[in-house]
């Protein structure tokens, strides 16, 4: 385990400033447009510009792309409080994550927690320098909410796993080098047992990759075919058999990760957008109605925006904060799709516009349309309202 200086916290935020403030391009901290606006790394990466370059090389040489992990698997060793700060400050300029990837969000805290020390010194530096494009397969055509009912097979071949079956729902396949995938290893255990966690090269022969055209034009899902995929035995992470212990600590990661738990992106606000498109009146929106929906759906982000925060001071284990992830995904998704709702009244008729392959800030229409895929991935709203009453409240079934 690192032993950790004493750091003055006032000093830290101070610093962290300063560097920020001449480190991040003034494009870096403008909103994202979307997905592929992003840097997603791989090994075919791509930058859409010198400025998020020379942003990613920066973090990178900060240690401050995953800022809390060891110093030993190429993170920056940061103490709670100091990430926190660092979460802060960026959130202030608006800084744009450097690197968006589900091996940082999902699989390397799975990895962090359940693989070999050898496996978390090869995989988790590479997800840290963003050499490899990571996706998730859990959800096939019979296993969505029911997620224990997968049952794509990895049979044990004696030096390799043989893997058949498909998912569903995979999102970036079609871009990613590596899925992790839960499989089933034993077709005689209950459904909850018998599953196992395994990494699967993409471009090992016998996968293929189909995507998934979406309403609305975009499509970052993809259906995963496995024919005779032959796997490395120690590609599988955990033990054998146990891979839905892992699979539920992921899906915490990933719920937070959809809730919007620790973006640091500054989103333009509902009434500032509202300042350009809306009759006024004495400094105030005309329409009464909608200027009431607008000051409520700002309170409640606000509010969640705080019930986030002090959740994950009230314990720096988090472990509260994996309790609460049913409800981070829930109420953070929820609110999104509220936002997109606004804007297209806000928008008025001009929301309507429907842009074929483009993707731009005004293109509310396609994003009102994206926004209601929220309340289904990662685990349905209804899914979620029953794991807080079940397991946060303890209600009766």
């Amino acid at each position: 385990m690192e032993t950790k200086t004493k750091v003055d916290l006032g000093d830290f935020r101070t610093e962290t400033r300063v560097w920020l403030e001449e480190n991040c391009p003034l494009s870096m901290r403008l909103p994202i447009k979307g997905p592929m606006d992003m840097y997603w790394g791989g090994k075919n990466a791509k930058f859409n510009s010198n400025d998020q370059k020379i942003w990613f090389e920066r973090m990178l040489k900060k240690k401050w792309i995953v800022p809390y992990w060891e110093k030993k698997y190429g993170g920056g060793g940061l103490a709670p409080k100091e990430n926190n700060i660092l979460i802060q400050e960026m959130s202030r300029l608006g800084c744009r994550k450097p690197l968006y990837s589900f091996g940082i969000a999902m699989l390397g805290p799975a990895l962090l927690k359940f693989a070999t020390e050898d496996q978390k010194l090869r995989y988790l530096p590479e997800i840290i320098e963003g050499k490899i494009w990571w996706c998730q397969g859990y959800s096939e055509p019979n296993a969505g909410s029911d997620l224990a009912g997968l049952q794509t097979k990895a049979e044990d071949k004696g030096d390799h796993y043989l893997i058949n079956g498909s998912k569903v729902w995979t999102s970036y396949a079609d871009n990613a080098d590596w899925i992790f995938c839960l499989t089933r290893t034993d077709l005689e255990a209950p459904k909850h047992n018998g599953i196992s966690f395994i990494l699967i090269d993409m471009s090992s022969p016998g996968v293929s990759v189909r995507p998934i055209k979406l309403i609305s034009g975009k499509s970052p899902f993809c259906e995963t075919f496995f024919d005779n995929v032959k796997v490395p035995k120690n590609n599988l992470i955990g033990n054998l058999n146990e891979g839905w212990t892992i699979a539920k600590y992921l899906l915490t990661h990933e719920r937070q990760m959809i809730g919007g738990v620790g973006e640091t992106e500054n989103k333009k606000e509902i009434s500032e957008i509202a300042k350009g498109k809306l009759d006024f009146l004495s400094g105030q929106i005309e329409d009464n109605l909608l200027r009431g929906q607008i000051a409520k759906f700002e309170m409640d982000e606000k509010i969640f925006e705080m019930t986030i925060q002090r959740i994950i001071d009230e314990d720096k284990t988090g472990k509260k904060a994996a309790l609460f992830s049913s409800f981070f995904k829930y109420y953070g998704t929820e609110l999104n799709i509220k936002r997109e709702e606004l804007l297209m009244q806000i928008g008025g008729s001009d929301s309507l516009l429907w842009v074929p392959n483009k993707e731009n800030e005004a293109d509310a229409a396609r994003k009102f349309c994206r926004s209601k895929g929220n309340s289904i991935e990662g685990g349905t709203s209804e899914i979620q309202l029953n794991i807080i009453a079940k397991r946060v409240l303890n209600l009766p079934s």
